[in-house]
């Protein structure tokens, strides 16, 4: 018996990290990239800082993509909006901030822009974290008519989104197809489930989306994954590669 799928309001085609790995990641100036490629939603992770502001950063620790060192959330906002974010990728980008959530928000609603907010706890605040960034979501986005799409790795977080803003959408990220995958993925009231892009197959597909979930993808950066991807029918791909794949 055939599932009719509840109308999806993103584009196929997600620039990860903004603009994958032409730009520094999770920073307004990988959006503005990304935008120049053709994109018009963009995935990014966003954390809390000590005093509860959520910024985008995907690793715990600084160092990878910043001036800084040590765990990020245990640091101030007013300490976080100091460090270079964009020094470490190239001489052009030195001096580009970490953004906070309000700053991309404004920036993509600005420009009639989508996102997907994976929502990346610092270890041991996962429930607190979702909470928090969805209901700055939801405050973010009020007026808009597509909201940004909610993920995590994390349960926990996906549950606090939901205990929050229960009207965002949420979906849950795998990068391993545990028994009763799906299962957990309906249970914390999902739209979507987003795998590592090897996982889908003609069969896990046709599972989700009998269920009346969508299937989304990371992170594709080979042209033989993608096609085999879009032969699948897959409803979302996330990718580095914005200067290869076009969205159009």
């Amino acid at each position: 018996m055939s599932t009719t799928l509840p109308p999806w309001p993103y584009p196929r085609w997600i620039a990860h990290r903004g603009a994958g790995k032409l730009a520094p990641e999770n920073t307004l100036a990988a959006l503005r990239v990304g935008a120049a490629h053709g994109y018009r939603m963009y995935e990014c992770d966003v954390k809390l800082s000590a005093d509860g502001v959520p910024f985008l950063l995907h690793d715990a620790t600084l160092q990878r993509t910043s001036d800084g060192q040590g765990v990020a959330g245990e640091l101030t906002w007013a300490a976080l909006s100091q460090l270079d974010a964009g020094r470490w990728h190239s001489r052009a980008y030195a001096g580009e901030p970490l953004p906070t959530l309000q700053a991309i928000a404004r920036h993509c609603l600005h420009n009639r822009h989508l996102l997907n907010i994976e929502i990346k706890p610092t270890p041991g605040t996962e429930r607190h974290t979702g909470e928090v960034v969805a209901r700055e979501a939801a405050r973010l986005w009020a007026d808009s008519t597509v909201p940004p799409l909610l993920t995590s790795f994390q349960p926990e977080a996906l549950e606090g989104a939901r205990s929050s803003a229960p009207q965002l959408p949420r979906g849950l990220l795998l990068d391993t197809l545990p028994s009763g995958w799906l299962q957990k993925a309906q249970a914390l009231g999902c739209v979507a489930v987003v795998c590592n892009h090897a996982l889908w197959d003609a069969e896990t597909v046709a599972q989700t989306h009998g269920a009346g979930l969508r299937c989304l993808c990371y992170t594709v950066n080979d042209e033989w994954a993608a096609q085999r991807l879009l032969t699948l029918g897959v409803d979302g791909i996330i990718t580095d590669r914005v200067d290869l794949f076009s969205p159009a």
